[in-house]
């Protein structure tokens, strides 16, 4: 009883979860398909960004249109629409007063319209004399020269709500918006609608890439017991306990101890919405070589009793050839050789600049639910009042030394540290900076040495009298919890030998795979998986790939039309997917190829049996 008791709230959470999603996509569309034609259509401009984030009830600063629309930015899909509303929540009646009160010291309840003037005309995004004076004007908020801040948060937020539900309305009696809601699940389905938890497609669309950037994984899916389907093709893999992880990658030593290497260290993060970004490389190799290329979580020895969670995360590397143009990179290999939680490749090279993009599933580096109880100390004052780091701070500190050191020398180049603070802060430290440091903290051949480091975190907690905040936004963003646990992130080592020549490796951003990334998995895929067409549909392939711990499926989409697949693993047994459900439905652009999931075992210990159907709906 206990047992059914236990499963029924289970049931009822996970619907009440997607029930929230369901809304929340339907909001996101509805919002979208205001300014937009269809869900498949871009926003081309930070005009039509703005306008479509006003229509989702948000009030966007330029700060922020700045910061999804860069100077490289062409295009905004879809499912980067919806990233960025995950970031962006709408602005509670709390932040609304908190932030007036900052204005009112007074606690009075009202701000003179002079100073409104002057405060809204001269500081962040500077508006006009004119429109300042429109606010002023509005009577329901203004009365004898002052603003009543009270009221107009009230009907800002209820402007706001009127605008979402507008969308939503417009949504609802618009037969030609309905269906590309792809509301054609019956109406009385007391399922309600499921939706894929899929990681954003890439913030920078190039013009070269809208075949690939075009699949819409953002399709309501029907109920698993809807019989519409016009095809269907079904996929059934068994894998053995372990199996998946048994020596293949083969490096003789004998071979390969005159062979040259070359190593670098790197880090996936894992973005607030679900989005992964890591380091990438470029490698240059001056001659044609055999080469030798692997990657594995970084292995950290921790303290006694404490755990790697990261160790578990699958990880990959893709060898892109570099042409005329960085956009036109193409795919070489990938890493398919596994050997416990190595994964290689090994063959031969020629000679120019590569591209290594690190790559993860998301099936096992995902957002947790576990709630945490209680907060780590950081900081803590001796007994002549001076502030320390505590313990477990130093502890972490020092794995972040490991992490961010990318060579490995036991030093911080000003290069290396420059990626901590991009992560961390969102800036660089230039020259004049870096100078600056050297004079105040432990540097050896102008890097900072791990004390030197922790002398920097020691003063930024001094700069705020012992106040932890800004050091637990640098251990937030490095993928720490509250409980000091590197949960969000997954450190890593790729090293690259070669017979002929010295290999050269080298980290030149950190950033979302992209399409560049996207393009290459579902490649490899094409290249190497088996292929079924979907039964009674010619022109839909899905592509099934084993390698080595993780199977991932593609659909291809070979037709004139745009498609919507509907994806159930229901039968499969011990698998968990980097969507995070077991049905769902996406919808795939015309002429195009997007990853339908990935997938892997829950526990490699047992046997574990995929079987998925594919259907056209």
């Amino acid at each position: 009883g206990n047992h059914k008791a236990t499963h029924s709230e289970n049931s009822q959470g996970n619907k009440s979860q997607h029930a929230e999603e369901a809304i929340f996509y339907m909001n996101c569309r509805a919002a979208y398909l205001t300014v937009l034609k269809s869900s498949l259509e871009n926003i081309k401009s930070k005009e039509q960004l703005s306008l479509v984030l006003q229509q989702a009830g948000r009030n966007p600063s330029q700060k922020t249109i700045d910061k999804y629309w860069t100077s490289q930015t062409t295009s905004l899909n879809f499912d980067d629409f919806c990233a960025i509303l995950k970031k962006e929540k709408p602005a509670t009646k709390t932040e609304l007063l908190e932030a007036f009160g900052k204005i009112d010291t007074d606690k009075a309840g009202y701000i003179l319209h002079d100073e409104l003037y002057k405060i809204l005309t001269t500081r962040g995004d500077k508006m006009s004399w004119e429109e300042v004076s429109t606010i002023t004007k509005q009577a329901d908020f203004n009365c004898s020269g002052k603003l009543d801040y009270n009221k107009f948060c009230e009907l800002y937020l209820a402007t706001s709500e009127q605008c979402c539900k507008a969308a939503r309305h417009r949504l609802q009696i618009d037969p030609r918006l309905r269906q590309q809601q792809l509301g054609n699940q019956p109406e009385n389905s007391s399922e309600g609608v499921t939706l894929p938890v899929a990681k954003p497609s890439p913030r920078i669309s190039r013009k070269t890439d809208h075949k690939l950037a075009k699949g819409d994984s953002r399709a309501p899916s029907r109920p698993s017991s809807a019989q519409s389907s016009k095809a269907s093709t079904s996929t059934t893999v068994t894998v053995g306990a372990s199996s998946s992880r048994n020596t293949k990658l083969i490096i003789e030593p004998d071979t390969m101890k005159e062979w040259q290497s070359a190593q670098s260290r790197g880090c996936f993060y894992l973005e607030e919405d679900g989005e992964i970004i890591s380091h990438k490389y470029r490698l240059h190799l001056p001659q044609r070589s055999a080469v030798c290329v692997t990657i594995k979580p970084l292995n950290i020895p921790q303290a006694e009793g404490k755990s790697c969670p990261w160790l578990s995360v699958d990880t990959a590397l893709f060898i892109l050839k570099e042409n005329e143009t960085q956009e036109n990179l193409q795919l070489v290999s990938f890493t398919e050789l596994q050997n416990k939680e190595m994964f290689g490749w090994r063959g031969e090279l020629g000679s120019g600049l590569y591209w290594l993009l690190p790559f993860t599933t998301g099936c096992r580096l995902r957002k947790g639910k576990t709630q945490i109880t209680g907060e780590a100390k950081l900081v803590w004052r001796d007994e002549d009042g001076e502030l320390a780091l505590t313990k477990e701070f130093r502890a972490a500190l020092l794995d972040i030394f490991e992490t961010i050191d990318l060579d490995g020398n036991g030093l911080l180049s000003l290069e290396e540290y420059n990626f901590f603070e991009l992560r961390t802060s969102g800036e660089k430290c230039d020259q004049e900076a870096w100078a600056v440091c050297k004079e105040n903290f432990e540097m050896k051949k102008n890097e900072l040495t791990r004390q030197g480091f922790m002398d920097l975190n020691l003063m930024e907690a001094n700069d705020r009298d012992g106040d932890p905040w800004d050091l637990w936004v640098t251990l937030l963003s490095l993928g720490y919890n509250r409980a000091l646990e590197m949960t969000e992130a997954c450190p890593f080592v790729i090293d690259i030998c070669a017979e002929r020549c010295k290999p050269r490796i080298k980290a030149i951003s950190l950033e979302a795979g992209g399409s560049q990334l996207s393009r290459a998995v579902c490649r490899a895929v094409l290249n190497k998986g088996e292929a079924k067409v979907l039964d009674g549909s010619e022109n839909i392939f899905i592509y099934t790939y084993r390698s080595g711990s993780r199977i991932t499926s593609v659909i291809e989409n070979k037709s004139e039309n745009k498609v919507i697949i509907h994806v159930n693993n229901e039968q499969s047994k011990n698998c968990l997917n980097n969507r995070g459900l077991t049905v769902f439905a996406v919808e795939v652009a015309p002429k195009s190829m997007m990853v339908s999931q990935h997938v892997m075992a829950l526990n490699e210990q047992e046997e574990w049996i995929y079987s998925c159907v594919h259907s056209l709906v």
